[in-house]
């Protein structure tokens, strides 16, 4: 994993130290699903005690990003892809109603901010950088989705963006080719938006730009031996 220690930030801890740096190499896939996480060995690296590295952990399985398994002990948490489709349609449902309802109301200020993270995931799916891109495209969606009325919804979303954080840098890392893909359906979305496209045509085309993802990574994964980046 690397032998540079990590030190606690000003007015912070060494647990959360810790949890910034696990969380960061398993989302950028530097640990891998599957692997073994030895907190002795990992303690030994950040030059610190078992203990926060312990409180880490624990909170990283909290989150999803960790699981224990029997005879085992932590690993990272593998991707199932029944699981992972199921998720991804739930988001995709989510995404295609809340953009779809708020594509009349968005305003052209929301547009032009959304126009200029486009802009910027391209050149993030350039230098191949899935971590950033998936920030962006999260910024992206999120931006068009805020116009919606209906504020359980954004709530649910928010919840589901977070949870599903892991999954999502995952599924861009797992198949860079949709980077380009994406960046073209997020142009012709910003059109149907634009143009007040009737409201089920952009619901079924958001939605639909979701599960092309989903779908891309799926086949990946299951290309793809477990336990590799």
């Amino acid at each position: 994993m690397g032998g540079a220690a990590v030190t606690a930030a000003h007015g912070g801890s060494k647990s959360e130290a810790a949890y910034r740096h696990l969380r960061q190499r398993i989302v950028d896939r530097a640990l891998p699903p599957g692997e073994r996480l030895v907190l002795e060995q990992i303690a030994r690296e950040l030059d610190m005690s078992v203990v926060p590295v312990r409180e880490a952990v624990r909170r990283l399985e909290a989150e999803g990003y960790v699981q224990y398994q029997r005879n085992v002990g932590a690993q990272v948490t593998s991707i199932d892809p029944d699981q992972y489709l199921h998720s991804m349609q739930t988001l995709a449902l989510l995404e295609g109603y809340a953009t779809a309802t708020g594509a009349a109301l968005i305003g052209e200020s929301e547009l032009d901010s959304a126009r200029r993270i486009n802009r910027e995931l391209k050149r993030k799916a350039e230098q191949g950088d899935a971590r950033a891109y998936t920030e962006l495209n999260r910024d992206f969606h999120r931006t068009l989705c805020a116009a919606s009325p209906n504020t359980h919804l954004l709530a649910v979303l928010e919840r589901e963006w977070s949870r599903l954080d892991l999954i999502r840098r995952s599924s861009f890392a797992l198949v860079p080719a949709r980077y380009a893909e994406s960046f073209a359906e997020h142009e012709a979305l910003l059109r149907l938006v634009e143009t007040r496209s009737p409201e089920a045509v952009v619901e079924q085309f958001a939605r639909e730009h979701t599960l092309r993802t989903a779908h891309a990574a799926i086949a990946s994964l299951q290309a793809e031996p477990e336990g590799k980046p």
